[in-house]
């Protein structure tokens, strides 16, 4: 890993260098060769700032922290970078499940996946179901853009959803309650 340093308002001190590049070191194992980080560390009024911006093939990733001592805001950063990353190779290793699932599905092969620890519930929404009809439904879906329309049908009593796949058209799904 290639490291720049900048410092503002305070003297360049080789401890602070060495404790940002030991600190570095955990990030290097994420990141693809080469990697280039500018390690930004300045004093503003009481507060310490500690920046770093790192860059490798494609992937630019920058975080900024404030503390009151130098090596807690250098902590907070690196913690932050390394977040960014786990995200970032999350988001990609994700990316390429799905395009491996729907070649898998194309053959015909039934796979079934295991339950994952890593997904987590983002966010839990409730909702009042509306009796209305599937034509009702689909209006609602064209009037909002939503891409899913979950209901209850007005004549079966029964909770069905429905959603546009990305040809545009509609899947219905009704349920046996």
């Amino acid at each position: 890993m290639q490291t720049s340093f900048t410092f503002r308002n305070m003297e360049a001190e080789e401890w602070l260098k060495d404790y940002v590049d030991k600190k570095l070191s955990r990030i290097d194992r994420y990141m693809d060769k080469p990697v280039n980080a500018t390690v930004t560390l300045s004093i503003e009024k009481f507060r310490n700032v500690a920046e770093i911006k790192l860059s490798a093939r494609g992937i630019n990733l920058q975080g900024r922290e404030e503390a009151k001592e130098m090596t807690l805001a250098v902590d907070n950063v690196i913690d932050k970078v390394e977040r960014q990353i786990k995200k970032y190779k999350q988001k990609t290793r994700n990316h390429k499940d799905v395009a491996s699932r729907s070649e898998s599905m194309d053959t015909g092969a039934e796979e079934y996946d295991e339950y994952d620890e890593s997904s987590k519930v983002v966010e839990t929404k409730k909702i009042i179901l509306e009796p209305m009809s599937l034509e009702d439904a689909v209006l609602e879906m064209d009037e909002s853009r939503k891409m899913f329309v979950i209901y209850r049908d007005s004549s079966s009593e029964k909770v069905s959803v429905i959603y546009r796949r990305d040809d545009e058209k509609y899947v219905l799904i009704e349920t046996n309650s």
